[in-house]
């Protein structure tokens, strides 16, 4: 018998595990009978559903224990062992068929078997257990070094965009550490434009200082022309008048006979 077959530890544990699994599924569908709300009939399914996911897990670590101790056991205690895991795989899509059975019949769509990633759909599910349970040893050996070799040429793809992301990395850090220097050097400008708009400034201050000063001036000199021109006039036209300064020059000629009186004036004294 299947039962009797000698294991190791954890083959004995990962089997107790499954045969436990197995009972609850034996009872979750007995409960189902009686249930008669769809919905909660609905929720009892999504729950035997998660419960036959567990048990694909382990019935998948069980295989791998066994393939690890295949080389320790006699090939009498392999192939009981193998037929202990068909027996498994068969049990369990018995449940995965009473499974569909009952989503059928409530018509939902919504609950899945194995979830095998994004877009894995039910039926795919079920041909990988079944195809895997009709694969002999070296089948699954040529399947798994096909999968190990589309790993590896993926990783090669993901070596190459990791080289390309690294080399746009380093393009990128060579041109903005030129774009660095070259806004270093147009802040320096703008120091020297600010620099020199300063010194500008500056200058034209001084410039208007200067320019103010010199209007007053040529004002003041163009005040005296203006002074010394009025009274040129008014001495022209009233010589006679006596509160009018003689300007140097512009003064009446004296006679000759009060210059010779001015003359003999010291002499007389």
């Amino acid at each position: 018998m299947a039962d009797d077959v000698p294991m190791s530890p954890e083959l004995e544990q990962i089997n107790g595990e499954i045969q436990d699994i197995f009972r609850a599924l034996a009872n979750g569908f007995q409960k189902l009978d009686k249930i008669k709300d769809p919905n909660r009939q609905t929720k009892q399914l999504e729950e035997l559903t998660g419960k036959m996911r567990e048990c694909k897990r382990l019935i998948k670590e069980f295989d791998r224990e066994l393939k690890d101790e295949e080389s320790k056991n006699p090939p009498e205690i392999n192939r009981q062992l193998n037929d202990k895991k068909q027996s498994m795989i068969k049990e369990l899509n018995s449940y995965v068929a009473l499974r569909k059975t009952y989503t059928s019949s409530l018509g939902n769509k919504r609950v899945e078997l194995f979830d095998m990633g994004a877009g894995g759909s039910e039926a795919t599910a079920d041909e990988n257990v079944q195809m895997a349970s009709t694969m002999s040893n070296q089948e699954l050996v040529d399947a798994g070094r096909k999968t190990m070799d589309e790993t590896d040429q993926a990783i090669q793809r993901s070596k190459m965009v990791v080289e390309q992301t690294v080399e746009v990395g380093a393009q990128t850090a060579t041109t903005l550490k030129g774009q660095t220097q070259q806004m270093g050097r147009i802040v320096n400008e703008l120091d020297t434009i600010q620099f020199s708009i300063k010194k500008a400034s500056q200058l034209v201050k001084e410039i208007g200082r200067q320019v103010a000063t010199d209007k007053c001036i040529m004002l003041f000199l163009f005040l005296i022309v203006c002074g010394v021109i009025a009274i040129i006039i008014v001495k022209i036209v009233n010589p006679s008048n006596k509160n009018i300064p003689d300007i140097p020059g512009l003064a009446p000629p004296v006679p000759a006979a009060a210059r010779r009186l001015l003359a003999a004036g010291p002499l007389l004294r």
